[in-house]
């Protein structure tokens, strides 16, 4: 190829995620499915991370971009912004390029001709497991792919930042109180719709990290108050009746309206919710996503032990289960949640820090102890 990648962990991780991709490509050829992305070589990966790394930290009128770059052919792209002239896939023009793109799902199309990497236009449809490259902030970049039905977030295959190399290990949730949010993320559940559940606490949680503020979500059963036990009293924000706006709108039938409509409505709803967790204390929802309080003061509930240890498991390779303090997890947000949880086993608590990391954590019967996972390389 005419440009030479000199960025050493697209060498290291290239060969891997060629793997990856035709691994999943050829399940979904033996599963019948069609409209499939091409297979990206070692070389492409590498070729294509390289150039967007080196973009990625340059600056364009004093911004940094934030692009997605995808791999296939203006064929199909859907319907394709093309440009007249293909442009070299190199740093230069993707940062000039940049302030255009930057959009949540536009993806500067990339293609290969003669041995060579060409920048041949903008789409917003690409076809299933298609390689997509995003460029989350300077030097951190995310490699997934579309979801074989279309729906929710994008799967994650790897995170890059700087000479930091994450490579997401779906093996590490095949155990039996893995909670089905991770699951979803992972993409090893039935498809799951816009508007699904689980679906839903992903965009929650995939928001409450934007805000940067940091935060805490407590999802405890509905129609209990065993919950109030541990959380100190006056509650300074306290819900009378619980606030249902996003509860209602799961509850109507996505058929009577268009479902770019429900989208909508349903993406205000979520950060709606998800901008209280930016005051400090913790957001409590139910199961079924009625606000029942913000601001709340976690407090060890009466009788209960003080949390001692937790099990904390990343899901990328050689992030295996390991038994922590959970002092060693993050601060006192972490530490506060994960006793909420020993306290009420039935809850989970979805964590942000203000560094970027998300965790969640829920109580493993099987273990017997709290579970912490990370989860941010999977949300970003």
């Amino acid at each position: 190829m005419i440009y030479k990648p000199t960025y050493q962990a697209a060498q290291i991780i290239a060969p891997k995620v060629e793997a990856i991709f035709a691994q999943h490509l050829a399940a979904a050829r033996e599963s019948g499915e069609e409209d499939l992305a091409p297979l990206p070589s070692a070389e492409i990966v590498e070729a294509i991370i390289d150039a967007t790394f080196w973009a990625s930290i340059r600056k364009e009128e004093g911004h940094s971009p934030k692009i997605s770059l995808a791999f296939l052919p203006p064929a199909q792209g859907g319907s394709p912004l093309l440009f007249k002239n293909r442009l070299p896939l190199n740093p230069t023009i993707l940062t000039k390029i940049a302030p255009g793109v930057e959009r949540p799902g536009i993806h500067i199309g990339v293609w290969q001709e003669d041995g060579e990497l060409y920048i041949w236009g903008t789409t917003t449809s690409i076809p299933n497991f298609c390689f997509v490259l995003d460029v989350s902030e300077p030097a951190l970049l995310v490699i997934k792919h579309r979801r074989i039905y279309g729906f929710g977030k994008f799967t994650n295959i790897a995170v890059l930042k700087g000479d930091q190399i994450k490579i997401v290990d779906v093996n590490s949730a095949r155990h039996p109180d893995c909670p089905p949010m991770l699951l979803s993320l992972l993409d090893l559940t039935a498809p799951s719709y816009w508007n699904d559940t689980v679906n839903v606490l992903i965009q929650l949680a995939v928001s409450m990290r934007s805000h940067q503020r940091g935060g805490t979500l407590l999802v405890v059963p509905n129609g209990t108050k065993n919950w109030l036990q541990s959380i100190i009293k006056p509650i300074q924000y306290g819900i009378q009746p619980a606030f249902c706006g996003l509860s209602n709108l799961l509850k109507q039938d996505r058929k009577q309206a268009s479902q770019i409509f429900w989208q909508t409505v349903l993406k205000r709803e979520v950060e709606h919710l998800a901008g209280l967790t930016a005051i400090d204390g913790a957001t409590v929802i139910s199961d079924d996503y009625e606000l029942l309080a913000f601001g709340a003061k976690i407090g060890r509930a009466k009788g209960k032990e003080l949390i001692e240890e937790l099990s904390f498991i990343e899901p990328i390779a050689g992030g295996g289960a390991v038994v922590m303090h959970p002092a060693k997890v993050g601060g006192t947000r972490h530490l506060s949640a994960a006793q909420f949880i020993q306290d009420q086993n039935d809850a989970i608590a979805l964590v942000a820090s203000q560094d970027g990391h998300f965790t969640i954590y829920s109580w493993s019967p099987i273990q017997e102890r709290v579970m912490a996972h990370r989860i941010d390389t999977l949300l970003l």
